[in-house]
């Protein structure tokens, strides 16, 4: 990626970046940034890139790095070609800052830190905007003091971007400034270095977040400057909470990790959310991988912010649920419980996944399968397990003893005729028998519990809540 300038060709398919800053996890806002760059690439069959900023040195972390791609990964957001790490370019964009001195458009600034602060304190009383007042641009004298690289940007007329999701952005070259390209430990900035990248690595469109648009006009600049191509811009708008404030930890906005950890989503339903967070077609709601590759294209992104809603990833994570493949919903559920039974996990799923909305409910609606005898018991079942209800559980106990195929269908007439004996409705019997089986009150239905854990282990269990009952009323417990 050090070609030199004249080498990088101009590419005639889409080319689109993901540049995130290691300096924590891959956020919510981030991971929809980059569906939005990887979507636009596949769409167009372009290429798709990714390029780790991690120039802040103080902050950058190999955790961070890691779980940035980790994200990634489990998202399905290939990246073509290997991550591209910006701090290693740092003599290529300290490069193009000498190239730029070197033709004019950059000078060398020697006013010192206090000289900075007064000026912004003046302007500060003055209520003037805070920028550089370009005292050194036009000086020639070279003092052997330290200094920094200033790009000269233009001072009269404007410039407009035709973004591609804002519409047309004209901002009046007065308001910009003579911003620093090379620190005076000779370090680039941000604002050098993301450029220069950007114009190494061919990106053809940058997409990002709309808190990028005022440094587009910086860049911009530096692009021209240099007489590089220009990328075509798309600045999205943030992801806000439900109060209408821009999305922060206090309104739950994590990582990508905490959504698949702490909250049991799965990576689909979290791309198909994210998707519809600010993009739509039509009506559709429930919108597959490849629909999303064959419909996707930036210019039907919205200007306004969208609202995170819980609620709403919850109701798509559990279609995606009610369609994941058993086996592998078994494989995530399974180190959840803490159970290597993923036979057992396999076959129960049909039925643990029908109403849940989360992986963390399905293993929740799953640990009944998996309990040490004798099962504890919440306290609604134990109110339930009265002498009555007990009495009920041993008849039910009797009558299945003696169904000789433990089938739905033997199971259900079984449990239907303690019922009709007792002339009572069938949920006055499955109820106690829940309880006892689970230790809930809350359960699949009380056929595929005790088809599930089959006559061995129902039996055992129902005759636990028998001698523990005989046992109370003996007063030997």
């Amino acid at each position: 990626m050090d070609a030199p300038i004249s080498d990088v060709p101009i590419s005639k398919v889409p080319v689109t970046r993901f540049a995130p800053s290691p300096t924590g996890f891959l956020h919510i806002g981030g991971a929809r940034t980059a569906l939005f760059n990887w979507l636009y690439a596949r769409h167009h069959d372009g290429t798709f890139l990714l390029r780790i900023e991690d120039t802040d040195r103080t902050r950058s972390t190999d955790a961070a790095v890691e779980a940035i791609l980790e994200g990634l990964r489990w998202l399905g957001l290939d990246w073509d070609g290997p991550e591209i790490y910006q701090f290693s370019r740092a003599s290529r964009h300290a490069e193009v800052a000498s190239r730029l001195l070197a033709s004019g458009h950059a000078y060398r600034c020697y006013a010192t830190s206090e000289e900075l602060e007064e000026m912004r304190a003046s302007q500060r009383v003055a209520k003037q905007p805070m920028r550089y007042d370009g005292r050194w641009r036009e000086r020639t004298e070279a003092p052997n003091l330290p200094f920094v690289i200033r790009l000269k940007a233009p001072q009269s007329g404007e410039v407009t971007i035709e973004d591609r999701v804002q519409g047309p952005v004209t901002v009046q070259n007065a308001e910009l400034d003579d911003f620093v390209l090379l620190r005076s430990d000779g370090t680039p900035t941000y604002m050098l270095s993301v450029v220069v990248d950007d114009h190494d690595m061919g990106v053809t469109h940058v997409i990002r977040g709309d808190d990028h648009l005022n440094n587009a006009f910086r860049q911009l600049a530096l692009i021209r400057a240099m007489a590089w191509p220009e990328p075509t811009y798309a600045h999205v708008p943030l992801i806000h909470g439900s109060d209408g404030a821009k999305l922060s930890k206090r309104h739950g906005a994590l990582g990508v990790e905490a959504y698949r950890d702490e909250m049991g989503i799965l990576p689909e339903a979290l791309n198909n959310y994210l998707l519809r967070l600010g993009w739509g077609h039509g009506d559709d709601e429930i919108i597959s991988r490849k629909q999303a590759i064959a419909w996707f294209d930036i210019d039907a992104v919205g200007r306004s912010p969208s609202r995170f809603d819980n609620k709403k990833l919850d109701n798509i994570n559990g279609h995606y649920l009610r369609e994941a493949d058993d086996e592998r919903l078994a494989r995530l559920v399974a180190p959840i419980i803490g159970t290597d039974d993923l036979a057992l996990m396999t076959r129960a799923m049909p039925v643990l996944k029908t109403r849940a909305k989360s992986t963390l409910e399905i293993a929740d609606g799953a640990r009944f399968l998996f309990g040490v005898r004798p099962l504890p018991l919440d306290e609604p079942a134990t109110a339930l397990l009265s002498e009555v209800g007990v009495a009920l559980v041993g008849k039910a106990r009797n009558v299945l003893a003696d169904v000789d195929e433990w089938t739905m269908t033997a199971l259900e007439e079984a449990v239907r005729q303690v019922a009709e004996e007792a002339a009572l409705g069938l949920g006055k019997v499955a109820q106690p028998l829940r309880a006892a089986l689970t230790g809930r009150t809350t359960s699949p239905g009380i056929f595929d519990v005790l088809a599930l854990l089959g006559r061995e282990e129902a039996l055992g269990r129902l005759d636990d809540i028998i001698r523990g009952r005989n046992a109370r009323s003996q007063g030997t417990i």
